[in-house]
């Protein structure tokens, strides 16, 4: 985002594009040339008029400007995975510890710029580290930009670096203080964004088990999450302080109104790809087919149409339904994998999945009007579902139609136990269970959809 600056510190290159109107002689006296040419070109009242227009127009800029940061300020943007503005590292070790979790890896670290890490001091590294899954004491441990090492050259390269057997790499050499001689796989990720590069996330395992490339995909995209958040976050601060600026310029609003507008129409793209891969990399480990969810998700969009919901309505169903079962990526993958009896304590943590998937949701701002219609989906329309046991109408709309887009998808896939239902046995098992299991109403709805 580093652009050539006027002596005013305005942009050069944002005259023409960032103005609110087309008009170049405003652009000239945003641009503060307006005193010398004014003097030779037109006269003092067309220069008046001018420079009352631009203060009208500075002023509307900064309610615009107001609005957007009030909107997209911190506790919206930097609450990827629990993430939000503490005055201590304590959150960045439950970011590190959640994605170790997620992963089943054996450590997680995360470095970032000096200019984005908190109390680092005059002495501090170009690369601090500020969470670790490892320990909690990590002072002074990072990098200089200049020195040689995987962390740095992920950074400057923007390159992922992906160490299959660390004892035959020439390239990684330990940070005994994280207990990296222990290290057999290497995993670093660069926290970037379409401006700049925030940090570096590393994962660790300590034999030369791999992470899947739904894994690595997923934590690349939530790392470019976390740095356009961060991105973000910062140029709203920046902006807060040119609110209140009285000798702020109105090229300078402009330029940082239309760098905000970038970076939320960047942070909306990022948020639907992870919730996406997010959904894929769950049915990766409950060992369903990669499309799964997205037929669950489909067809409980297609419901939600075809009974006239709105569209915001119908995309939060629609994300509840990719993300139903997101708790079942905090579960072990042996787990899903058994095909013995489960333990009591198996057992639990895969019943209790939609709270641990709440929790997950909880830390995810962008995403807290669907956590309803996930922690209901299980309830029944008699009462006697979970968690609360919720009854009919009670129950969210859009739990229902997940839950019956669920059971649908589910009865028309084979299982281990028994065959595929073709569509028309499938509506009959789902009818019977109406005002049982689920909405009537929805049943109806869902048989004429199929029956067309």
């Amino acid at each position: 985002m580093s652009k050539k600056k006027t002596e005013t510190g305005i942009s050069v290159f944002s005259r023409s594009e960032n103005l609110l109107e087309a008009d170049p002689i405003e652009e000239i006296f945003a641009l503060n040339l307006g005193d010398f040419l004014s003097e030779h070109l037109i006269s003092k009242e067309l220069a008046q008029k001018i420079e009352r227009k631009n203060e009208d127009k500075t002023l509307s800029l900064k309610k615009q400007l107001k609005e957007l940061v009030s909107i997209y300020s911190i506790n919206n943007t930097l609450s990827i995975l629990g993430f939000s503005n503490k005055d201590d590292y304590i959150i960045f070790n439950a970011i590190a510890k959640t994605v170790k979790q997620m992963l089943e890896a054996d450590a997680c670290h995360i470095f970032l710029s000096k200019d984005n890490a908190l109390y680092t001091g005059k002495k501090a590294k170009d690369l601090v580290l500020v969470g670790s899954s490892f320990r909690q004491d990590f002072e002074n441990i990072g990098f200089n930009l200049d020195e040689k090492s995987v962390i740095t050259t992920c950074f400057n390269k923007k390159e992922i670096v992906n160490i299959k057997d660390c004892s035959k790499s020439k390239k990684f050499t330990p940070i005994k203080k994280l207990g990296e001689e222990k290290v057999k796989y290497f995993l670093a990720i660069p926290m970037h964004n379409n401006y700049k590069t925030v940090g570096v996330l590393v994962i660790e395992n300590y034999t030369t088990k791999k992470i899947s490339e739904e894994f690595i995909e997923l934590i690349k995209i939530t790392t470019r999450l976390f740095a356009t958040s961060l991105s973000l976050e910062k140029l709203t601060q920046e902006t807060k302080q040119l609110i209140d600026d009285e000798t702020a310029h109105l090229a300078q609003l402009q330029n940082n109104r239309a760098e905000l507008t970038a970076l939320i129409a960047d942070l909306g793209v990022e948020q639907q790809m992870f919730v996406e891969n997010l959904a894929k990399a769950v049915d990766e480990k409950s060992r369903f087919s990669l499309s799964h969810s997205i037929e669950v998700a489909g067809l409980a969009k297609e419901i939600a149409a075809f009974i006239g919901l709105n569209e915001k309505t119908k995309d939060l169903i629609y994300y509840a339904a990719l993300l139903r079962n997101i708790g079942k990526i905090t579960v072990p993958e042996e787990i899903f994998k058994k095909k013995g009896k489960l333990t009591k304590d198996e057992w639990d943590k895969l019943q209790n999945h939609p709270n641990v998937g709440v929790s997950i949701l909880m830390s995810i701002n962008f995403m807290a009007e669907v956590i309803p219609y996930i922690n209901y989906h299980k309830e029944r329309w008699d009462g006697k579902g979970e968690p609360e046991g919720l009854k009919g109408n009670s129950i969210p709309l859009g739990a229902r139609i997940v839950a019956l887009s669920d059971a649908y998808c589910a009865l028309t896939v084979a299982r281990p136990y028994r065959t595929a239902a073709d569509k028309d046995k499938a509506l009959e098992i789902l009818q019977s269970e109406a005002k049982i299991k689920w909405d009537p109403e929805l049943v109806n709805a869902l048989i004429q959809l199929k029956k067309g």
